[in-house]
């Protein structure tokens, strides 16, 4: 089993979900300026497109010939739709050659499709984050959109939060044993073996439970999670930081609370200055404003460890202040753990998004 993968089951988390789909009517693949993508229609189409973003996929993910579908897209098809989805061209946090990548193949079905009535964006984790950029950016490629289980947070405040993790690991657990002496946020860490920094992070935290203990509450999982949260942390976090040149983000004027006695931690956690035109460049590709022009639905899960509650209500506090006409609509969480969705769920967020899109356009 790959590394990657043996990750995935320590983390408990579905990463990238890819699924052997039978043979539809109508399915085929192929590859838009170095992104694999595929496309499936169905018999009983019903005139509308899924533009189907998967999650964050590793640096390294070895990848079939022909890109397979997505698990939900057997439930999308049964409801009528057809679906098409990007491989995105690059692996890792590749938000914003997602967006790109799913623009250039909607463009592409709509050539092929040109009696589409109307499309839809739909993303899970980190598709989540490429939905609302895709919907923000092109609201009238659009009808409406959803995210489940999604990052759904500007991407220089999704990078601040996963730093905070690296900092706040290396101020409890400094020179752990097998990890850099350096710290999680350093280069060194990032040339480790994802695995072997996992195991370094796990018999860390098991030398001082207390420390541990404090840190998880603080993070907003259970101690059992913790150690695949740090380790998930540190392998996107380094991801993000490799793809753009240096340091996104950075920690130098951070005050951090929250992590029990916080002038010490202030006084003693590693600081760190972002890169200039690193951060500013990060900052405008994975901006996310909140400017919505159609309708959105976000969708959680119960006790999700990757997209914990405070990283929930960015995105909707970030709309009500933007204005957004409409306002995205939260349903309540559903399901277990990261994107523990069923069929049925699934096809439900996306029926409301449609009730939404009816409704506005009503006379």
């Amino acid at each position: 089993m790959p590394a990657v993968a043996r990750l995935a089951l320590l983390l408990g988390i579905s990463l990238f979900a890819p699924h052997a789909l039978a043979s539809s009517p109508i399915s085929e693949t192929g590859e838009l300026q170095g992104a694999p993508w595929r496309i499936d229609v169905p018999n009983n189409w019903n005139g509308e497109l899924v533009m189907l973003a998967h999650g964050f996929e590793p640096v390294g993910t070895p990848r079939s010939s022909a890109w397979p579908a997505n698990e939900a897209t057997p439930a999308l098809l049964g409801a009528g739709y057809a679906v098409a989805q990007s491989g995105y061209r690059t692996q890792g946090w590749a938000v914003a050659d997602a967006v790109a990548d799913t623009e250039r193949l909607r463009q592409h079905f709509i050539t092929r499709h040109p009696d589409t009535r109307r499309a839809w964006i739909l993303g899970f984790s980190m598709g989540g984050a490429i939905a609302i950029a895709s919907l923000e950016r092109q609201p009238d490629h659009y009808a409406g959109g959803v995210a489940l289980c999604g990052a759904t947070l500007p991407g220089d405040v999704l990078a601040s939060d996963l730093l905070t993790t690296l900092v706040a690991f290396d101020y409890f657990f400094p020179k752990a044993e097998g990890l850099p002496a350096d710290g999680l946020a350093s280069p060194a860490a990032a040339a480790l073996p994802q695995m072997q920094l996992h195991q370094g992070i796990a018999t860390a935290l098991q030398t001082q439970p207390e420390a541990a203990q404090r840190l998880a509450t603080r993070l907003e999982v259970t101690p059992e999670e913790l150690p695949g949260v740090i380790s998930l942390h540190a392998l996107v976090f380094h991801d993000m930081a490799r793809r753009y040149g240096g340091m996104p983000v950075g920690n130098q004027d951070t005050v951090y609370a929250g992590f029990g006695d916080d002038a010490a931690f202030n006084a003693g956690v590693k600081r760190y200055p972002a890169v200039p035109a690193v951060s500013t460049r990060f900052a405008d590709e994975l901006a996310l404003t909140g400017a919505l022009k159609r309708p959105l639905v976000i969708q959680f899960n119960h006790r999700d460890p990757t997209i914990v509650p405070r990283m929930q209500g960015v995105y909707p506090q970030l709309a009500a202040k933007a204005g957004a006409t409409p306002l995205p609509t939260v349903l309540p969480s559903a399901g277990e753990g990261h994107c523990g969705f069923s069929d049925e769920q699934t096809v439900a967020a996306l029926k409301a998004v449609a009730d939404k899109a009816d409704a506005a356009s009503a006379p």
